[in-house]
């Protein structure tokens, strides 16, 4: 019922997403739509990062257990993310869902990203091709017609080159092969707003470390909010884990008779964002589509914690 609520919040107006972090916990689970048209990302993704050969069996399994949302990368490096369009052909035969209920998610990954001896596109290529080739990689990789969202891995070294890259990534939403895009690994918030005044299609989701040593990301979050995108943690659990083991989250568990990182993972919610899972264990997925709905005075104790 818990995940219902948060599936269903996400389809609230822009309007009301935008108040007050803590006015209530309804209003603090919403999320926006984004600004490009697609569907609204699940309240919390399958992260595929490191899976390799366990990729197929890990993403099949997490969507046998109810995860709707998947990210992965054109990146051999670190994804595997034929193995991720595997799982999903298999789920499908299954029954297990139908391709309108998936959101997936994946990355055009720029070359300093890339392993030198597996880079899945020309690397001699303009960036132009560069990002078309991996478009056509990734939708061959996970065997559909269109992505939900297609995300930029990083910012490029200069702002001309991100454009370049962002342009040709607009005109996968123009052919329709993308329905949403994004940016990851962005730190910087006039990067971020110089992007979004100049992009056609705007940024609908910043997928970024949630950790102190960014301040938790005020100010993109903040850039969010005001303008409908979605914003995405990563590591957060990893980086948080002195916070997670503390008073306060662990006495936030014991009201809503949940484990600690159910806890933190529900105020992660509860600010907006969306996290990644990357949980290879049963338990844990299904502890992480299980996640509590706070009070207000639980968000504004846990807020303390992050400003």
């Amino acid at each position: 019922m818990q995940v219902l609520r948060a599936a269903v919040s996400l389809l609230t107006t822009k309007a009301a997403w935008a108040s007050s972090t803590a006015s209530t916990a309804a209003a603090a689970a919403a999320a926006p739509v984004p600004t490009s048209g697609s569907g609204v990302p699940p309240p919390v993704l399958y992260g595929t990062a490191w899976k390799k050969e366990r990729t197929r069996a890990l993403v099949l399994n997490a969507l046998r257990i109810g995860f709707r949302g998947v990210d992965t990368a054109c990146q051999p490096k670190h994804y595997s993310e034929e193995l991720v369009g595997a799982a999903v052909a298999d789920a499908l035969a299954e029954g297990v869902c139908v391709r309108e209920e998936l959101y997936l998610q994946t990355k055009f990954t720029p070359l300093p990203g890339q392993d030198p001896h597996r880079v899945p596109y020309d690397s001699t290529a303009t960036l132009e091709v560069q990002v078309e080739q991996s478009v056509r990689q990734s939708l061959r990789n996970l065997g559909v017609s269109y992505i939900d969202c297609l995300v930029l891995h990083s910012p490029l070294p200069t702002h001309a080159e991100t454009l370049r890259v962002w342009q040709q990534m607009e005109r996968h939403v123009q052919s329709g092969e993308v329905r949403a895009l994004g940016i990851s690994n962005c730190y910087d918030v006039g990067a971020l707003s110089k992007l979004h005044a100049l992009a056609a299609v705007k940024p609908s989701v910043v997928q970024n470390r949630f950790h102190a040593a960014t301040r938790y990301d005020r100010e993109i979050r903040a850039f969010c909010r005001t303008h409908g995108a979605t914003y995405q943690s990563f590591w957060t659990l990893t980086a948080n884990r002195n916070i997670i083991q503390g008073r306060a989250v662990r006495d936030v568990a014991r009201a809503h008779g949940c484990t600690p990182e159910q806890a933190w993972l529900g105020f992660v919610r509860a600010l907006c964002c969306v996290p990644l899972s990357g949980t290879t264990t049963d338990e844990h997925m299904r502890h992480d589509l299980d996640l509590p709905l706070l009070s207000e005075a639980e968000v504004r104790r846990l807020s303390q914690l992050i400003d």
